[in-house]
């Protein structure tokens, strides 16, 4: 008893990264689990009754490919060694043994090196979360006032500064190293902690940070490594600075919130994280509830940073300005993971519009605004194809044979030999249809004029426009937000033209796919609403009941009439949307009567509804052609 008392509280041996990803390599997170929760195959995943708590509906699911599992029920989220700490309530040291012996791996000997350099890491970890702890206290005295100040005009409240740690560190040249040394920690403790500096000249040392928002960087496992901060002062360069490279801090190795945003995508049930450019992107990414937001430090993506947005889900999304200096760092991320892609590990590439960072778009039009344009995200292969068509003209053959070469090398690259030859065979057939529709212009183009330049898409992002081709891609969800897209406005004619054109084909055909709207547009020669149509790749259907699916809902609602219908036009409204609703002729008449009565009235004018019930006096034409047809009942001209 007394060596199982010992080994509980000492601190836990430093395993090695490759160890532990060897021993979680080797076991099938569903056989350890299995073992105390029943589990049944549902797609790629378990599914089985929570062991944390009790529930009668199953929200515990197991995903063998990603090494976790994570329970909805609980919030509770992890891998094989998680699940034995909180079931067996074992020390990491502990499952990470018994673990080992079941895999056959032999431990790790740990020298007296290694133990000396796990205490030199203890005491750093130490340090920086006390540290961590002096930025929030100092955040909140006196000379936090400016920090203050500036976290509030960002549209931080309070709140928001508790749960992400954000601090502020003092102006003075060495305010911190001075606390700290009082505190019992040594200068060189201090410097290899990253927190101060010597300089080379031999002056005396100073403190990194000063007059700086602080946010602290942690690691996978949520230890504080390192810090960045944000400069208040205009004149105080670099704007952002980051802890110099450390023993525990590697910069390339990291993503900012990244145990954070992964537990929330596992909340969440998501994709993959949203991958932005800085810390207050992702902060507000997270604060409109987008939780599962991380940030690079500073960097490209790095092989690393790749390699842990994988970890976490199949397809995260790139989340980049708008501007072309977010459309480099978005290509330069496709570079850096094209030979690396695989079936079960891609990107999809969102452009903000307007030039926007994420913090300015929520801020400016709400977190809806945020959700239509994840919603809109660009796959893969489509940015892919987009760089490679716009970089130049073509309009010679060299030019067009230059396209299919880089093509060619660009998918050579990939070592996946299967999406390897898909790649090709989409590419080439892209390149073959974009020369052919090229050749097709040109006929009826003048002698020795050139090709116009395409536009680089996606041309145009027209507010409303992802929102309601998300409905097309997703037929639950128009079922779902059947009401609040009747009573949609969409300012901009070409989106209003789209909303009209879901609305005919749903009337005419009973549901809705991309062939069908894509042939009303074309016979009625809404070409610009095709145009749009076409700049947006086939989404994956969206649960309604999801996370993103309330979001969908939230921003068509967003378009939603600025005045309250009456409660006469809300009835007629529900009378107009059901299609067996007006059951006889008699019953349809007197709806057609009464919408025309409160349309020509002055007052529901006034009030907007007389534009309202010209739209629902539509919906209700639209459903009596749907129990015509449905009764056999001949139109009114063949009676």
């Amino acid at each position: 008893m007394a060596t199982r008392a010992q080994s509980c509280n000492s601190p836990p041996m430093r395993f090695p990264d490759s160890f532990l990803n060897e021993l979680k390599a080797r076991l099938r997170p569903s056989d350890i689990i299995g073992r105390k929760v029943k589990l049944k195959k549902q797609g790629k995943e378990w599914v089985g009754l929570s062991p944390f708590t009790a529930e009668k509906t199953p929200s515990f699911y197991v995903n063998d490919q990603k090494q976790f599992f994570k329970c909805f029920s609980s919030g509770k989220f992890g891998d094989i060694i998680t699940f034995l700490m909180e079931t067996e309530r074992l020390q990491f040291n502990e499952a990470v043994e018994r673990l080992a012996g079941e895999a056959g791996l032999p431990l790790p000997i740990e020298t007296p090196e290694d133990k000396k350099r796990r205490s030199v890491r203890a005491q750093a970890i130490d340090l920086l979360e006390a540290v961590t702890d002096w930025f929030e206290r100092s955040l909140r005295g006196p000379e936090g006032a400016k920090a203050r100040d500036y976290l509030i005009r960002r549209g931080l409240p309070e709140a928001a500064w508790s749960r992400h740690r954000i601090g502020y560190a003092p102006g003075g040249w060495r305010t911190l190293r001075e606390h700290f040394q009082r505190a019992g920690y040594s200068e060189e403790q201090l410097l290899a902690a990253g927190l101060i500096v010597r300089p080379d000249t031999g002056r005396d040392s100073y403190d990194r940070f000063r007059n700086r928002v602080m946010f602290p960087i942690a690691d996978a496992t949520g230890k504080i490594i390192a810090f960045g901060g944000r400069a208040l002062d205009p004149d105080d360069k670099p704007k952002y600075l980051n802890s110099p490279e450390t023993d525990l801090f590697h910069k390339g190795d990291q993503l900012y919130r990244y145990r954070a945003a992964r537990e929330a995508l596992a909340n969440k049930d998501g994709a993959g994280l949203i991958v932005c450019e800085g810390y207050m992107d992702a902060i507000a990414l997270a604060e409109a509830g987008f939780g599962e937001a991380v940030a690079p430090l500073g960097t490209a993506l790095t092989d690393t940073q790749l390699d842990l947005l994988w970890r976490a889900g199949s397809e995260p999304t790139l989340c980049f300005d708008g501007d072309a200096a977010g459309q480099r760092a978005a290509y330069s991320a496709l570079d850096r993971a094209l030979p690396h892609i695989t079936p079960e590990k891609t990107l999809a590439v969102c452009l903000l519009p307007d030039g926007k960072d994420p913090d300015d778009l929520i801020q400016a039009e709400g977190a809806g605004a945020m959700g239509e344009a994840l919603a809109a995200a660009q796959p893969f292969v489509e940015m892919l194809w987009t760089r490679e068509l716009h970089r130049e003209p073509l309009n010679t053959p060299e030019h067009r044979a230059g396209l299919e070469g880089r093509v060619n090398k660009l998918v050579a690259t990939i070592q996946h030999e299967g999406l390897q030859r898909a790649y090709r065979d989409e590419l080439r057939q892209r390149v073959r249809d974009h020369l052919f529709a090229q050749r097709r212009g040109g006929r009826d183009r003048p002698k020795g004029a050139t090709a116009p330049l395409p536009k680089s898409r996606p041309a145009r992002r027209i507010r409303g426009t992802a929102t309601l081709i998300r409905m097309v891609d997703s037929p639950r969800l128009l079922e779902y937000g059947y009401e609040a897209l009747l009573s949609a406005r969409f300012d901009h004619e070409d989106v209003a033209a789209l909303r009209d054109g879901i609305l005919h084909v749903l009337s005419t055909c009973g549901e809705v796919d991309r062939a069908d709207l894509t042939r009303h547009l074309e016979q009625t020669g809404n070409v610009h609403t095709l145009d749009l149509l076409r700049q947006y790749p086939a989404q994956t259907p969206l649960d309604p009941d999801s996370n993103d699916g309330q979001h969908w809902l939230a921003s068509l609602e967003h378009y939603g009439a600025a005045d309250e219908l009456s409660s006469d036009l809300k009835r007629l409204r529900d009378r107009a949307s059901d299609p067996v609703a007006p059951e006889s002729v008699n019953a349809r008449r007197a709806v057609r009567a009464e919408l025309r009565r409160m349309g020509s009235s002055p007052a529901d004018d006034s009030r907007g509804a007389g534009r309202d019930s010209a739209d629902l006096r539509d919906a209700l034409m639209r459903n009596e052609e749907v129990v015509r047809r449905k009764s056999g009942t001949p139109k009114r001209n063949q009676r």
